[in-house]
């Protein structure tokens, strides 16, 4: 599960596809330097 996080720190996407969230910047024209993508299974906790 990724993320998409604009450089406001605003999560405006989530996807479990990394290439769906790069698409969604792009439809937004959101620049590679006005967002962070992050990998959201690796920040979970898990019991």
């Amino acid at each position: 599960m990724y993320g998409l996080y604009d450089k406001e720190g605003i999560l405006r996407f989530v996807d479990p596809d990394k290439d769906a969230c790069i698409a969604y910047a792009e439809l937004f024209e959101l620049s590679s330097a006005n967002y962070c993508l992050i990998d959201l299974t690796n920040h979970t906790k898990k019991s």
